[in-house]
């Protein structure tokens, strides 16, 4: 890290189509793309990448999409989202934190439907 590098940390998501390895693997690889288009992130700036699936997607590992993209020298890890009655289903939500300088204006990346999940973040969409 440079003297003039913080840690920064940036959120989104997507739904997933269908329970299946395919769309699990497609949507993780939309959503991880997205956010470090959005953000110009190397992979060398990454820390810790965390996904976080609904309970409703258990047919694979979104990690296996990140690692397909280069992210096979960066700590990923994969858990449950609390099942809260009502939410949204589908849905593999990302957590990545990375070095960038520190002028840098972290953007989210919330993708198609999962945009209704944080409608309040102008950077997200």
């Amino acid at each position: 890290m440079g003297s003039d590098e913080r840690l920064f940390a940036v959120r989104g998501a997507i739904q997933v189509d269908r329970n299946d390895r395919d769309s699990i693997l497609d949507a993780t690889r939309a959503l991880v793309s997205e956010l470090i288009a959005r953000n110009s992130i190397e992979t060398e700036q990454l820390v810790t990448v965390i996904f976080t699936c609904t309970d409703d997607l258990n047919a694979e590992f979104p990690a296996v999409a990140a690692r397909e993209l280069g992210l096979d020298r960066v700590p990923l890890l994969c858990t449950r989202e609390i099942p809260v009655p009502g939410a949204m289903e589908r849905v593999i939500r990302v957590l990545a934190q990375f070095y960038a300088p520190g002028e840098s204006e972290p953007v989210h990346a919330y993708v198609g439907a999962a945009q209704a999940l944080r409608a309040d973040l102008e950077s997200a969409q």
